[in-house]
């Protein structure tokens, strides 16, 4: 599959808040560089049309997903070595996103980069397994900060039934790859957990889908009420992602703020306003899927 769409010449990981690159260490020629500064600013701001491809994991994947899992989990207290291994492990589910054709003339040190994947795991089926307690505990803890006693007892029971298994979707890719790439990569994902579950794998039965969604927020200016208390809009950095939150029966934020120290973590603002990180959770009974795709297909067809 391949989808049409623009990188910028930027890259990943602009940092316009906490970018230290602008520092007035060095003073001399300041008369001088106001001319070199816009021609740099008119070259990095140059858009460049580049196809995605999805392929099946392989080994040479590792590092490129652990960075994207990285990416999501901040300084959670999970295994991503781990988890990127199952994730390659089971490659008959998920697919990696990488350029369709890299000229030779490229500057790309690597060919192969890792642009984004999707996949999922089935957290019943690798109850044992280290990073997905992490993940679990990970949830609930969070849930336990931010829901009522009432909502964590229902989640906790959810995650704890091995009759009704739990997938944990993961859907990560670099900032300036467009939403558009996720369709193809969605219909091929659901295609491949019917399959599984025909052939009576493990992985592909699950009842439930849980998913941690980046976001951000804004407080905007205007109060929302008497009580001055600042309204606030959650903002998904995958913008798809925001229809599953709308068929979630479970769902809750919580904040990153303090874990989001780095450029790759997703310090960025929009426009002239900075935005705070947060992490969505988002449980979704797996019979929702299908209105969720169709929402997919109308809001990202080309």
């Amino acid at each position: 599959m391949a989808s049409s769409a623009k990188r910028r010449a930027v890259g990943l990981g602009e940092c316009p808040e906490g970018d230290d690159s602008s520092s007035d260490d060095n003073t001399e020629g300041d008369d001088d560089s106001g001319d070199e500064d816009s021609e740099a600013s008119e070259e990095l701001n140059e858009e460049v049309v580049v196809d995605f491809e999805a392929h099946a994991m392989t080994d040479s994947d590792f590092n490129g997903i652990k960075k994207l899992l990285q990416q999501l989990f901040l300084k959670a207290h999970v295994n991503t070595s781990e988890m990127t291994d199952i994730i390659i492990q089971q490659n008959h589910i998920g697919s990696v996103i990488r350029q369709a054709e890299v000229p030779e003339d490229s500057d790309d040190d690597d060919p192969d980069e890792v642009f984004g994947f999707i996949t999922m795991l089935n957290l019943t089926e690798r109850k044992d397994v280290q990073c997905v307690e992490q993940v679990k505990n990970l949830i609930l803890d969070h849930c336990e900060k931010n829901c009522t006693h009432s909502v964590k007892e229902q989640l906790e029971q959810i995650l704890s039934d091995n009759s009704h298994p739990v997938g944990l979707l993961l859907s990560e890719r670099f900032i300036n790859v467009p939403p558009q790439i996720a369709l193809p990569l969605h219909k091929q994902l659901q295609e491949e957990m019917a399959e599984a579950q025909r052939t009576n794998k493990p992985s592909g039965r699950c009842h439930y889908c849980l998913m941690i969604s980046k976001t951000c927020k804004e407080v905007q200016k205007r109060m929302q009420s008497r009580g001055g208390a600042p309204k606030e809009e959650v903002i998904f950095v995958n913008a798809e992602e925001e229809f599953f939150y709308e068929h979630a029966t479970i769902k809750f934020n919580y904040s990153v703020h303090e874990e989001a120290d780095s450029c790759l973590s997703g310090r960025w603002s929009f426009g002239d306003v900075p935005m705070k990180p947060f992490r969505t959770v988002i449980l979704i009974p797996a019979d929702r899927m299908p209105v969720i795709m169709d929402k997919l297909k109308e809001y990202l067809t080309v």
